[in-house]
C-alpha cells in the first residue's frame, strides 16, 4: 500500500480523531530536539487535564466500533499495518534516527521488530482471547458456565524515549488486539514516532478515535492516570515515576490495573571458563547498544579474577576498534547521539563520581563532536575499573555507555553481589560449564537472564522485571491477556430455577 512518511514535524505532534494535528493552542510548550544535530526542530504544546479529558472521551465514544470487531478482524488490521511498516522500513528507520539519535543500523532492527510485534499479536488474538466452557456439578444438561475475554475500554499508555517507536508498539499492539482504545503519551524527549505510528495504524484500517496521542510532561501523565474512563495503565520509565504512576492509578477511588516496566542495574557475570572472545562480545552488547540507553544494560560486569587481566585488555581493545562515533545516519556509525544535553551531562557526572571514588578510567568518558554533527549530544563510551560495590556508579542506574568492570572470586560471592540491588530487570551469565550457568541463572533475581549471550529480544518472549524494576510483562501471550478482563457467565438451562428456602 502507498504510504508517505513525513519529512518534518510541520503537521503537528498530536494524533486525534484519526489524524495528525497541532494539538491545543496554548503557550505552555516544550522544545523538541533532534539529538544528532543538537537543534530545536519544533515546539510542542503541553496537554493539560482538559485536553486529556477530550482525548479520553473521544476514545470512549469511538471504541465500540473497534471492540465489536472480531479478534480475527482486528488482527487483520494489525497485520496489514505491519506490512505497511515493512514496505516503508527505510524511511521510518531514518525518522527514528532523527527522533532518538541511535545509529541507522539499530533503527532498522527496531522498526522490523515492531512490524513483527504487530504480526504476533494480530496473529494470536483469535486463539488467546477465546473463552472457556466449564462443566458444573449437576450435569451439562442442567447448568453450565462459560467465560468471555473482554477489553477494558480505554487504556492509558505512557512510553519511553530510548526506543520511541518500538516501545510504543509493544504497548499499543496488544492493547488494540484485545479491542481497547488507546490514549498514548510519549516522552517529551522523543515525541514524534508515536504520531507516525498513528498514521500507519490509520492506513492499516484502525478506526478514527481508537488510537490517540497527547503530548506533555508529568502533569499530562498524571491527568491520564487519574482519568476515571482510563481502565488500565501501562508505563515504561524510571522507578520514581513508576511509583507515582501506581499511586495515581489508585487515586480518586478509581482502581486500575497497572503494568510497570522500570529501570535496571543489571549484572553480567563472566566466569573464568568462558570463551573470552564471546564474553567480550556480550559485554559490548550489554553496554554500548543505543549509546547505553537501554534499561537491561549490564553496566556491572563481574569478571572472575582468573581472566580479569585478559578480559580487561581485550574489551578495551575491542571498544577502541569498533565503537565508531559519528552521524547516526551514516552506515558505519556504531555510536550515535544521546537523547539530549541534560542526559549527556548526567552520564558524564557518573564518570566523574567514579573517578572521585577511586575508579580508573581506561577509555572514553568525555563529550565528543563528530564531523558534520558537531553540535549533537555525543559521548565517548567509557570503561572504568577499580570501584567497589558501594560506589555511586555501581549502585545507581546510569542509562549511558559506561561499563564498570568488577572482579570476583567465587560463585556464591558473585550471586550475592549481583542480587544486592533494588533492581531486577535483567542479568547475564557466561560460562563454559552449562550446569553452572543454569544454576546461577536460577539464582539471579531478574525477569530476564541471558546465558552466553546478552540483550536478545523476541516478540514472543516475556519482558519485564522483578523487585523495583516493575511488574507485568511486555510481549508474549500473557501480555495480550493482561489487556483483557475475564467475565464468568453462569447459565441455568433447565425449565425452572429452584431455591433452597
Amino acid at each position: 500500500m502507498s504510504f508517505s512518511v513525513p519529512t518534518d514535524l510541520s503537521g503537528g505532534l498530536y494524533f486525534l480523531n484519526g489524524k495528525r494535528s497541532q494539538g491545543p493552542q496554548n503557550d505552555n510548550k516544550f522544545d523538541v530536539f533532534e539529538p544528532r544535530i543538537g537543534a530545536v526542530v519544533a515546539q510542542c504544546p503541553i496537554a493539560d487535564a482538559n485536553v486529556v479529558d477530550e482525548a479520553v472521551k473521544g476514545a470512549e465514544a469511538t471504541r465500540g466500533k473497534w471492540a465489536e470487531m472480531t479478534a480475527l478482524e482486528r488482527g487483520q488490521v494489525l497485520r496489514k499495518t505491519a506490512q505497511i511498516i515493512r514496505d516503508n522500513l527505510e524511511e521510518i528507520a531514518r525518522w527514528e534516527v532523527k527522533t532518538n539519535g541511535k545509529p541507522i543500523y539499530e533503527a532498522r532492527v527496531d522498526i522490523a521488530s515492531s512490524a513483527d510485534t504487530l504480526d504476533f499479536f494480530g496473529g494470536i488474538a483469535t486463539a488467546v482471547l477465546q473463552g472457556d466452557c466449564l462443566e458444573l456439578p449437576g450435569g451439562a444438561q442442567n447448568r453450565l458456565a462459560y467465560t468471555r475475554r473482554e477489553p477494558y475500554g480505554v487504556v492509558g499508555l505512557i512510553g519511553a524515549w530510548n526506543y520511541p517507536f518500538q516501545t510504543c508498539v509493544w504497548k499499543v499492539a496488544p492493547a488494540l488486539a484485545a479491542g481497547n482504545a488507546v490514549v498514548y503519551k510519549p516522552s517529551p524527549f522523543a515525541p514524534a514516532s508515536p504520531v507516525l505510528l498513528g498514521e500507519l495504524l490509520a492506513a492499516g484500517g484502525v478506526p478514527e478515535g481508537v488510537y490517540n496521542v497527547v503530548q506533555g510532561d508529568a502533569t499530562t501523565g498524571n491527568a491520564l492516570c487519574e482519568h476515571p474512563l482510563i481502565r488500565k495503565v501501562s508505563f515504561t520509565g524510571s522507578v520514581a515515576s513508576g511509583l507515582a504512576v501506581q499511586r495515581q492509578a489508585a487515586s480518586n477511588g478509581n482502581v486500575k490495573p497497572v503494568t510497570l516496566e522500570l529501570g535496571g542495574k543489571s549484572a553480567l557475570v563472566i566466569f573464568e571458563d568462558s570463551d573470552l572472545e564471546s564474553a567480550v562480545a556480550a559485554a559490548m552488547l550489554a553496554n554500548f547498544l543505543n549509546q547505553g540507553q537501554v534499561c537491561t544494560n549490564a553496566t556491572r560486569v563481574f569478571v572472575q579474577r582468573g581472566i580479569l587481566e585478559k578480559f580487561t585488555e581485550a574489551i578495551v581493545k575491542e571498544a577502541n576498534e569498533k565503537l565508531k562515533i559519528g552521524d547516526p545516519l551514516n552506515e558505519d556509525t556504531r555510536v550515535g547521539a544521546n537523547i539530549n544535553e541534560l542526559h549527556l551531562n548526567r552520564i558524564m557526572s557518573y564518570v566523574e563520581s567514579a573517578k572521585q571514588e577511586g575508579g580508573t578510567l581506561l577509555r572514553g568518558g568525555n563529550r565528543v563532536h563528530p564531523e558534520g554533527v558537531e553540535n549533537g549530544f555525543y559521548f565517548e563510551p567509557a570503561i572504568v575499573v577499580g570501584l567497589d560495590d558501594s560506589a555511586k556508579a555501581v549502585r545507581e542506574e546510569i542509562f549511558g555507555a559506561v561499563m564498570l568492570i568488577l572482579p570476583f572470586d567465587s560463585e556464591d560471592e558473585v550471586v550475592q553481589r549481583a542480587n544486592n540491588t533494588m533492581y531486577g530487570l535483567a542479568a547475564g551469565v557466561f560460562s563454559g560449564n552449562l550446569a553452572r550457568a543454569h544454576r546461577v541463572a536460577n539464582l539471579l533475581q531478574a525477569g530476564t537472564v541471558f546465558i552466553n549471550t546478552y540483550n536478545d529480544t523476541e516478540v514472543n518472549v516475556p519482558f519485564g522485571g522483578y523487585k523495583n524494576s516493575g511488574h507485568g510483562r511486555e510481549n508474549c501471550v500473557d501480555t495480550l491477556r493482561a489487556y483483557s478482563q475475564i467475565k464468568a457467565i453462569y447459565a441455568n438451562i433447565q425449565d425452572k430455577t429452584e431455591h433452597c428456602f
